[in-house]
């Protein structure tokens, strides 16, 4: 998702989230209001759901202005104390389900629908929610949805470097282009991306293979790694022995 506000919600499967500096699981029928910045979204299927299907709402701030005329609301320009947190979700009411609802009826119908009718209905996704049960919060929030946070370029990277991400997809989440990211990162961590990550990486993997029973692909999961092949090909390069053989060698290690 570009950088830009938007409203995202989940019709049908699960995902995950991804923010420069958080990671959140939205499930189905849940919503966020997304601050200015980059994210990336992991779409899953949920259970006896054979697809993924999401609803976004872009808030450009000149088409709200436009819609609102000089009639803007108070709760988007008068807030003295802004809150900082660039994401807040929302958990669908009612009257969101059916707001929802109605949107599916109009891109099925785009016949039906007309300039006022979006005015409408975009004046009415700001009203409900600024009603929600966390209002204040959302107000600020909606307050501040076109002023991008910078994000410490550090805490983006630590945050997010057990997720699954390439290093384009690390890069959109500090705003930067790759060939800035990777100058910024060796600025910081005096190593290339892919062998500084994949290092931390091993390294988790390397304790949790000491330190729980947890299973060999979960642990590759959790890591970061796309699957148990290129996870055990990794980890003997990095430790010369296999997963498995690591973890007898430490139970063994420790028994003596």
């Amino acid at each position: 998702m570009p950088n830009e506000a938007c409203f995202f919600y989940l019709v049908h499967g699960n995902s995950k989230l991804m923010t420069p500096n958080n990671t959140m699981q939205i499930n189905t029928h849940e919503g966020v209001v997304l601050q200015c910045g980059n994210y990336l979204a992991d779409m899953v299927k949920g259970s006896g759901s054979e697809y993924c299907e999401a609803v976004a709402v872009h808030l450009y701030p000149d088409v709200l202005k436009m819609i609102y005329d000089k009639d803007f609301p108070n709760f988007l320009l008068d807030l003295d104390k802004v809150s900082q947190a660039p994401i807040e979700k929302y958990e669908a009411s009612e009257l969101l389900g059916n707001y929802i609802e109605s949107l599916q009826f109009y891109f099925k119908n785009p016949a039906l629908v007309s300039e006022e009718l979006m005015r409408l209905k975009l004046k009415e996704l700001m009203l409900l929610l600024a009603r929600s049960n966390n209002a204040e919060v959302l107000k600020q929030l909606i307050s501040r949805l076109f002023s991008t946070i910078e994000f410490d370029f550090k805490s983006v990277i630590e945050t997010n470097i057990f997720n699954n991400l390439n290093i384009d997809e690390l890069a959109k989440l500090t705003s930067l282009s790759v060939s800035s990211f990777k100058r910024e990162f060796a600025k910081h961590y005096k190593d290339s991306p892919a062998k500084y990550i994949r290092k931390q990486k091993l390294n988790k993997a390397s304790k949790l293979l000491k330190g729980t029973d947890l299973r060999i692909s979960d642990i590759a999961y959790d890591c970061g790694f796309l699957d148990l092949s290129s996870f055990s090909k990794s980890f003997v390069k990095q430790f010369s022995v296999s997963p498995s053989v690591f973890r007898m060698d430490h139970k063994s290690n420790s028994l003596a």
